[in-house]
């Protein structure tokens, strides 16, 4: 083991005569005689050595990274590499080698490609290879080769020996794969073909191209880099080549330094109530130098219209293909460009009769001249045969068409009871198809298979043999054909080795092509089993009790681990009976829909969805679970128990199969439907390149899968959507048609701008430069922010901006030697830039630039409402705040301007005018408009202006302990300040006596990030985020004793949220429709606001306002839920959300938070554990629920 430690240490005055003060030492471990020896040491490193990177074997050593030089070290030798200038040699004798070219290596990171070949990446985002030229195991010298710019990274890694992973804080973290060795000769032969195959799907490449994270541009210039090493001077290292490509990145949104919330370009200006909320969007400053960028976060989706027609009545939609010309062998070569076929015919199913449309150029109805069946309504409508035919299922029967013509016609044939009152009511609830089956579920709960002929293109009715007398009412159905060469779920039986060939003969057998799979038919009865057959034999394969609970796990019942577990489960149903009184209404608790899908991409494995009768959502993901030992166990138990016959079923058994639940947290559940069963869930393959499935309904939400991966993403503009369908044709590629309850069809495709493969979708629009601030300039729909950008620049101008230009010293360069005063230096260059929104994907434009002077930093930008005296209007105008930063010899300066944002669009140059600047000692750190006057933070002092048109004027000031005002915010006329370490303030502002007064602060010494009002109905309470990534809640109370005359701010709730908050943004809450009803209509309900806040870990959070009986409620089931969910990373909730205070003395607040993070656990107790805990605490699942609900609508702001 290798220490790096400091034996004396030194500082910045003293560097020059104390400079070499690391050493390293090497100790060998024994942990059986518990002793330490040291090997071997070597000291005078330089001070700022601070990391240590084991050299792999076979050479072996350690190499140690300085600011501006790498020493290497082993026991037998020794070498070291300057980087630049300022590197020394211990004893100044002999010189040191350096690299060809000058870098600085203090916050690098670094990782080994091969095992004498390292990849640094440096603060800028430089790649940088180190060769270790050796021989033997002695290493000769270091050569340093500079290859391509990348994403500054926080921390590098290689995966596996042909990958590396570049991840990073401040941009998007990319997969790069390298190749390379000695020379060209290694290249594998053809890496065109190899990067394509181990893409896997050319989608993903194109969307990674089109993406607009600039670190991909930066990495990829063309295809591949190839990057050359200095050459070596000794003949037996041969040149290391390598090429680089990226393979994956991660979208990143941190850190979240500011945001400001305006209306999205296709906003819709008559939407109200949840609709209107899809207007917005947040603009956030994210990123940090070449990766700085302004990240757009759009919570829910709003699809680009093409058209939409009224179409009242609608209760389905389907859309299908047809291609007469085509031939059965050539089916499978085709398959390729299936994707890219027009659907030829629309299916609208309205409430007593049929419309059919056919998708050519325009929609035109042909409702009368095909042979569909149009006097009733649809149930469903597909494609069978590979896309040969067209089969429409209505309630009492079904079609078979080949484009318009009918060619077979079915009735669903009576069940065989006495009465005949039964046999007529028999119609078809819902339907799946899976080709060549047709699945169809009847009203009196029993099922029908259609089983197609591939060969005569027939349909024969097949009435599943183990239904025929059974009891159990099937509540829902599906059918889940498993694609492929390789279908999945045969993994999953006993003998998984040897199934692969049993499968393709049976397949063979049957006449169809070899990979078309195999499909499975999943069924869950009412009283919430669900079993999967495989079809058309109808062998259960799977089976699970209590689906409808929504346990973690699902295990097929025939391999439980024991028989005690099942007999665990039984006791603890019959004690559930007979607390009858705290049952609730779960007695008629049933999956209403099924779905199971795998979508095609390497290494996918299928999802089951469920959904019940209250609207909750079960989402489960199937893996492969191999127990050896309990396998051979359970089957000879079987057979000891029954006959052989058993046993034999028992074999094809899908025995490995098990299901993982998988949390949808960002899914808001629609109340309860009434009795409309309509099919929610509509699966799609490719819609603008995307896979996954919408769901339909009062909240209706698109379920995308990427990499294995489901995001949920609402939709809210349209409200109920009844219907749903994918629309491939002519005018709208690979798009999509809903209907809305309203009775309006639209067609749409997705927006491409976005990245959906985020908690929320995402636009990146790179800026090149660091955002600091930004604001919403609401009138002309514009974005002021302040923008950075590293400029290097000479030493010599860089220090004559240091000296105090009034005084007039002139500047002495005699310590620094000429070769030193033409290096350049990099300081940031500060600009105000104002971006417009775009309607396409591309980048914003910039409308005008406002640069500021040479060392002269924007801390603030804001758009502000002042009252012009002279004129008696008010006007909008952009302000910033200046601070000049010339190091501690100048006494601080800063400057307050004021522009006017033109109304004349035509001509874009005087878009911005300057229309008043003025220079005030001390930063201006701060803006803010209270009434009509202009509040400006100036260094240690609060000073008022009123605005004449032409001039600021002081008419009030507060003056005393802020010493850097961090953040203002105002309500009517109160101000809030937050102070860089003295806490926050608490001003009114009074227009009789023109006066700032102090009402009071807190007495504590806090460093605040962020500071914002929270007003709660009359409530008005103040929240401020600080340094130790707290939240706290203080309010103004002078009646209270303990508020000493109420000097100071109490405290109402405090909260360790982890992060630091940058931003806190005060939204109006929707009012819910429990609101609605219980309140009366001028009730506090309505004025209230909640928190939406930014951290700098890159994640978006929400605080609101809770009434008493709720907060009641949902504190109580905090409380028991810390002890019945498993704690994230071993944190426990009630330690870790406790308000840390580093130290410093801190009198505990009031509880009064509830951590929804941890109630959004509650949903995925299995169903029981959700009632026992309502129960315990006096209430019930669903009237918790609704509230949870009630406030994921009621912050449902993007």
């Amino acid at each position: 083991m290798v220490i790096l430690h400091e034996r004396e240490l030194t500082w910045a005055g003293r560097v020059s005569w104390k400079r070499h003060t690391c050493m390293i030492s090497a100790l060998s471990i024994s942990t059986t005689l518990k002793q330490h020896p040291l090997i071997w040491s070597a000291a005078n490193l330089p001070h700022d050595a601070y990391k240590l990177l084991a050299v792999p074997s076979p050479i072996g050593g350690v190499l140690v990274i300085s600011a501006n030089a790498i020493h290497y070290h082993s026991q037998s030798a020794s070498c070291a590499l300057a980087l630049n200038s300022y590197a020394v040699s211990a004893d100044n004798s002999q010189e040191l080698t350096r690299s060809s070219f000058s870098v600085e290596l203090d916050a690098a990171n670094a990782t080994w490609l091969l095992n004498d070949v390292a990849l640094l990446s440096t603060k800028t985002g430089e790649l940088l290879l180190l060769t270790l030229v050796y021989d033997g195991r002695v290493v000769q010298r270091l050569d340093l080769s500079q290859s391509k710019a990348s994403v500054l990274t926080s921390g590098i890694t290689t995966v596996g020996n042909s990958l590396f992973f570049l991840g990073s804080r401040l941009g998007d973290s990319l997969l790069v794969q390298y190749s390379g060795g000695s020379g060209a000769s290694a290249f594998p032969s053809g890496l065109k073909e190899e990067v394509g195959d181990i893409e896997g799907d050319a989608p993903l490449t194109k969307r990674l191209r089109r993406s607009s994270s600039d670190a991909l541009q930066d990495m990829v210039g063309g295809e591949e880099l190839s990057l050359y090493g200095s050459a070596p001077n000794n003949s037996e290292s041969a040149q290391k080549t390598f090429l680089f490509a990226v393979r994956d990145s991660l979208t990143n949104v941190g850190p979240l330094k500011d945001f400001s919330y305006g209306l999205r370009i296709n906003a819709d200006a008559n939407a109200s109530g949840i609709a209107k909320q899809s207007n917005y969007e947040l603009v956030c400053c994210s990123g940090h130098g070449k990766n700085g960028a302004l990240c757009v976060l759009r919570q829910s989706i709003r699809p680009e219209m093409i058209t939409e027609v009224e179409l009242p009545g609608c209760k389905g939609i389907w859309s299908v293909y047809h291609k007469s010309t085509r031939s059965h062998n050539a089916d499978s070569s085709k398959m390729a460009d299936d994707d890219d076929e027009y659907h030829a015919y629309l299916i609208i199913s309205l409430e007593a009769r049929t419309m059919v449309l056919e998708t050519a150029d325009l929609l035109t109805e042909v409702t009368e001249s095909v042979d569909y069946y149009v006097q009733g309504r649809t149930i469903a409508a597909g494609n069978l045969f590979g896309r040969r035919r067209v089969i429409q299922v209505f309630e009492r029967g079904a079609r078979i068409l080949d484009g318009s013509f009918m060619t077979q016609e079915l009735c669903i044939p009576s069940p065989n009871s006495e009465t005949s009152s039964s046999s007529e009511s028999s119609t078809v609830m819902s339907v799946s198809i899976a080709d060549p089956y047709v699945l169809l579920r009847l009203t009196e709960g029993s099922i029908l298979l259609l089983v197609g002929d591939p060969a005569t293109c027939t349909v024969s009715i097949n009435s599943p043999t183990g239904f025929e007398g059974s009891r159990k009412l099937v509540s829902a159905c599906t059918l889940y054909h498993d694609k492929g060469p390789e279908p999945w779920l045969r993994k999953a039986s006993t003998d998984a080795w040897l199934s692969t060939g049993i499968g393709e003969s049976v397949d063979s057998a049957d006449g169809g092509p070899h990979d078309q799979g195999d499909v499975y038919c999943v069924i869950c009865y009412e009283n919430g089993t669900l079993e999967i057959f495989d079809v058309p034999n109808f062998n259960c394969v799977f089976s699970v009790e209590k689906f409808a609970s929504g346990r973690t796990h699902l295990v097929d019942a025939y391999s439980k681990e024991s028989s005690e577990d099942s007999e665990k489960v039984s006791n603890k149903s019959s004690e559930e009976l007979t607390g009858q009184g705290r049952k609730e209404n779960v007695k008629n608790m049933m999956v209403v829909e099924l779905a199971m899908q795998r979508w095609s991409r390497n290494h996918s494995r299928p999802f089951l969805f469920g959904i019940l009768t209250d609207g909750t959502i079960f989402c489960y993901h199937a893996y492969l679970f191999e127990g050896p030992e309990n396998a051979s166990r359970v089957g000879d138990s079987v057979s000891a128990q029954n006959s052989a016959g058993l046993n034999n079923i028992n074999a094809s058994r899908l025995r490995n199969l098990r299901f993982i639940r998988i949390s949808l947290d960002a899914y808001t559940r629609e109340e309860t439907s009434n009795g409309t069963l309509s099919q929610r869930i509509t699966i799609f393959k490719n819609i603008s390149g995307y896979q996954g499935f919408f769901l339909s309904g009062s909240r209706p939400a698109w379920f995308m899968l990427f990499r294995q991966r489901l995001r949920v993403h609402p939709q809210l503009c349209d409200g109920f959507i009844v219907a749903f369908t994918v629309l491939h044709n002519v005018n709208c590629n690979h798009g999509f048609i809903y209907v809305t309850s309203q009775g309006i069809l639209k067609i749409c495709q997705m927006p491409s701008s976005s990245n959906y493969d985020n908690y929320w979708p995402v636009q990146k629009i790179p800026l090149r430069g660091t955002p600091h601030q930004v604001t919403y300039f609401a009138e002309r729909n514009l974005y002021p922010l302040i923008v950075s950008v590293p400029v290097h620049k000479p030493v010599n101008q860089v220090l004559s901006s240091l000296v105090d230009q009034e005084v007039g010293h002139q500047m002495d360069n005699h310590n620094l030697s000429s070769d030193e005063l033409h290096q350049t230096y990099t300081v940031d260059e500060f600009e105000v830039r104002i971006l417009e929104p775009q309607k396409s994907a591309g980048p914003w434009e910039t409308k005008a630039t406002i640069p500021m002077q040479s060392s002269e930093n924007a801390l603030t930008v804001r758009v502000v409402t002042l009252f012009n005296t002279t004129t008696k209007e008010n006007e909008s105008l952009l302000a910033i705040g200046t601070a000049y930063v010339q190091g501690e010899d100048v006494a601080a300066r800063g400057r307050v301007l004021l522009f006017s944002l033109g109304r004349n669009t035509d001509n874009p140059q005087n878009l911005v005018s300057e229309v008043y600047s003025k220079e005030l000692k001390g930063a201006i750190s701060a803006l803010a408009s209270l009434q009509g006057h202009l509040l400006i933070a100036s260094g240690p002092k609060i000073i008022l202006h009123k605005w004449t048109g032409s001039e600021l004027n002081g008419i009030a000031f507060y003056d005393a302990p802020p010493l850097y005002v961090v953040s203002l915010n105002i309500v009517k006329n109160f101000i809030l300040l937050g102070d860089v370490h003295k806490s926050i303030y608490f001003l009114s502002w009074k227009e009789q006596g023109a006066q700032l007064s102090l009402l009071a602060k807190d007495f504590g010494s806090l460093d605040c990030f962020a500071t914002e009002f929270l007003i709660d109905g009359s409530t008005l309470s103040l929240m401020v985020s600080d340094e130790q990534k707290n939240i706290q809640i203080f309010y103004y109370a002078p009646k209270m004793s303990e508020s000493w005359k109420g000097q100071k701010l109490l405290s109402r709730a405090e909260f360790h949220v982890g992060a630091h908050v940058t931003k806190f943004l005060r939204l109006q809450m929707l009012s819910t429709s429990s609101d609605r009803s219980s309140a009366s209509a001028g009730s506090d309900k309505t004025n209230r606001f909640a928190l939406l806040f930014g951290t700098l870990d890159g994640s978006i959070g929400c605080i609101a306002p809770l009434d008493e009986l709720t907060f009641r409620r949902l504190q109580s089931l905090q409380k028991k839920l810390i002890d019945a969910v498993p704690h994230v990373a071993g944190l426990n909730p009630r330690s870790f959300r406790r308000f840390r205070s580093n130290g410093k003395a801190h009198r505990p607040g009031p509880d009064s938070i509830v951590d929804c993070e941890l109630l959004c656990h509650y949903e995925m107790l299995p169903l029981e554990e959700q009632l026992e805990i309502a129960h315990q605490i006096g209430t019930t699942r669903s009237q918790i629920l609704s509230n949870l609900n009630d406030l994921t609508l009621g912050t449902s702001f993007l």
